[in-house]
């Protein structure tokens, strides 16, 4: 028999930038854990296909908005909607991200950090702001609990030469978790970051291609691969779960050992 607290039955998780990336493997093993899922992301063709996917996993049900996180009013909208539509959030995945560099730091404009900031530590911060007060508000009421997750990078602790305003924000959000977990505590809320290292997704596209990238930065991984979306499924399902009900205020590294080496 499957250890029970790991099934998410009658639970919703919301995952935002959940159509591709990391966020899909963690909406993947969410749906395929039972848990019913939202799934934010501005792309609609990605957002449908998604939930086409997902739906035929678990036994919750699988939806997804179209919704830009560094626009305030939409990430409200959007947060009373998934609440509307499937009654409650137990556990949200700040996830949605980009990443805008320059050729270097001297040469990086206003424009590159506002982008970066816009998206990764403004929008992180209305989505866990908006989820935060649904869960406040329902302990409030008699139904405590209830799981916060802002998914950094090991930018955030490392030093990032030409990318250091994805790194500020990448540095931000585990301050921001760290401050909801010792606040909203008391309302049996939970919240941790994840910090990836290298994973093979959209935005590290380039450098999955390029053998000199390969040889100098993905041989120092120990586990010698590239991380992959999957990789997280497991870490999203235990911080949804109740398993994890004891567990707040710490930055989860999934980056195959690199950050130790």
């Amino acid at each position: 028999m499957a250890y029970a607290p790991f099934d998410l039955t009658g639970k919703v998780a919301l995952v935002t930038g959940g159509n591709r990336g990391i966020g899909y493997g963690m909406a993947e093993a969410l749906a395929a854990s039972n848990a019913s899922v939202a799934i934010w992301g501005r792309k609609e063709a990605a957002n449908s296909a998604a939930v086409e996917s997902l739906s035929k996993l678990g036994a919750g049900e699988v939806k997804a908005w179209t919704v830009d996180v560094s626009d305030e009013q939409a990430v409200i909208d959007a947060t009373a909607d998934v609440v509307s539509s499937l009654g409650r959030i137990d556990s949200c995945f700040a996830n949605a991200g980009v990443g805008f560099g320059a050729p270097s730091f001297t040469e990086m404009t206003t424009e590159i950090w506002r982008k970066n900031m816009a998206v990764n530590l403004d929008g992180a911060f209305w989505t866990l702001r908006e989820s935060v007060k649904h869960m406040t508000e329902r302990a409030k009421a008699g139904d405590p609990g209830g799981s916060v997750v802002g998914v950094a990078s090991l930018a955030g602790i490392e030093g990032a030469a030409r990318n250091q305003a994805y790194a500020a924000t990448k540095g931000g959000l585990p301050s921001m978790i760290r401050g909801i977990a010792a606040e909203c505590g008391r309302y049996g809320i939970r919240a941790n970051s994840i910090l990836p290292g290298w994973i093979a997704t959209d935005m590290t596209e380039l450098a999955q291609g390029n053998d000199v990238f390969t040889s100098k930065v993905i041989t120092r991984v120990p586990i010698r691969r590239w991380g992959e979306p999957e990789d997280f499924g497991g870490m999203a399902v235990y911080l949804a779960s109740d398993a994890s009900k004891y567990h707040s205020g710490t930055t989860c590294i999934i980056d195959g050992g690199y950050a130790i080496f």
